[in-house]
């Protein structure tokens, strides 16, 4: 006896060390499934959404349109030359006895030469540009942001779809137990004599419509979850299980990507105003120009072909934007208003849509309440319509119709839990929060 302990001490420690491997190597295998929530559902949408590369050639653009803005403070070069032919020239005619003479300019004259300016009161409006640029670049990135931020929804949809038919699977596999348990306690009184063989078949026909169900749920399931793998691009099959989300942090203030578009809009506009102003001051530069010319430029009394440069401040002051600056100023005022009744319309629209989803928010919580008590009303009839029908006091019939009735009760309750979750982060959406 004390050998056979003592063989079995030092087996025991090698078959613990193979049933570990066993056991590590069975996970190893059993590894098929996964999981998956719902904010990553979002990302992966949002990431594998064609759209999205927009986001990068916003980016770029604004980039290389700030920059190229940016270098209209630096100096400006210009090269021009003309060649002419004019029908008079000026002469001047001095009498021989002065013993001198002016040359004739000639009637062909050409003229090559480069300037450089530099703007000395440029009064921001280089800056302004830029900003400008700048913030229409932002209204483009927030309206993608914008028609990114509906594919929420139809996540949504899909994802709290999976759930709902998740739920009814599980509800239509307990009804499943609770007919084969009457099947097991029918067939056990057709062995005593006390059940005739009606009633059997009466229970594998109500199993084999639970199985058909089943088929018909996984279908849509499938359905479901083709769906939101193309979205994600991601494979999402039967082995993907759907996590279910928590319950939300529910608030009525508003926070979408679409006031920030109207907000930035609003912007553009009155920064548009401030450059529309500016532009209509004088400006003032410096230049230095400098070529060749025949006859000179600089010397009318040369005729021959020479170089010559000038250099000095200019002021130029275009008067033009002053007859319209007044409408456009109107105009401007008038987009914006447009704008901010645009805002006000989302924010009323989005409120009633808040208000609605409180209201189906409540009504779900209420519902539940009751969902509850129905269920254990139904799982305590069914219980005993079990014991009776073991006992023969029950048929097959008001077994079945007992086992339906509490399967019922629990598809509402599942049912009501995954739609208040879903309007739960309906609400979430649509306040953007």
């Amino acid at each position: 006896m004390i050998k056979a302990l003592e063989a079995s001490r030092r087996v025991l420690p090698r078959l613990s060390g193979c049933l570990v491997l066993l056991l590590t190597l069975g996970d190893a295998f059993g590894q098929g499934s996964r999981s998956i929530t719902l904010e990553q559902c979002y990302k992966l949408a949002e990431d594998n959404y064609p759209l999205t590369r927009q986001r990068q050639l916003i980016a770029k653009t604004k980039e290389y349109t700030i920059s190229n803005l940016a270098k209209g403070i630096y100096p400006q070069l210009s090269v021009s030359g003309s060649a002419t032919y004019q029908s008079d020239v000026t002469r001047i005619t001095v009498p021989p006895g002065f013993g001198f003479s002016f040359p004739t300019v000639p009637k062909d004259q050409y003229k090559l030469y480069g300037e450089v300016s530099q703007t000395i009161s440029d009064f921001g409006i280089n800056r302004q540009k830029r900003a400008i640029s700048g913030t229409d670049a932002d209204v483009q990135e927030e309206n993608l942001n914008v028609q990114l931020f509906q594919l929420k929804d139809r996540i949504n949809q899909l994802f709290f779809g999976v759930l709902l038919v998740d739920g009814q699977l599980e509800q239509n596999e307990l009804s499943k137990k609770d007919v084969q348990t009457g099947i097991d306690k029918v067939q056990a009184a057709i062995a005593n004599g006390t059940d005739f063989n009606s009633s059997l078949n009466k229970l594998k026909a109500e199993l084999l419509k639970t199985d058909q169900h089943t088929i018909e749920l996984k279908a849509s399931r499938k359905a479901y979850t083709d769906m939101l793998g193309l979205f994600i691009n991601e494979v999402v099959d039967g082995n993907t299980q759907l996590v279910r989300p928590p319950v939300p942090v529910l608030t009525d203030s508003i926070d979408r990507p679409e006031l920030k578009a109207y907000d930035l809009q609003i912007k553009s506009y009155l920064q548009q105003e401030h450059l529309t102003k500016i532009s209509n001051y004088p400006q003032l530069s410096a230049f230095f120009q400098g070529g060749m010319g025949q006859p000179s430029p600089v010397n009318l009394l040369s005729t021959q072909l020479s170089g010559f440069y000038l250099t000095g401040l200019r002021l130029t002051w275009s008067i033009g934007g002053l007859y319209t600056y007044r409408k456009d100023k109107w105009i401007n005022r008038n987009n914006r208003d447009m704008v901010s009744a645009q805002r006000n319309t989302f924010l009323f629209n989005t409120s009633l849509t808040l208000h609605q989803q409180d209201a189906d928010i409540v009504r779900y919580s209420q519902l539940i309440q009751s969902d509850n008590e129905i269920v254990r009303l139904r799982a305590s009839v069914k219980q005993s319509s079990a014991a009776q029908l073991q006992n023969g006091v029950i048929s097959a019939n008001d077994y079945l119709l007992d086992i339906n009735a509490e399967a019922q009760a629990r598809q509402d309750q599942a049912v009501h839990e995954i739609q208040l979750l879903m309007s739960q982060y309906d609400h979430k959406t649509a306040s953007g929060n």
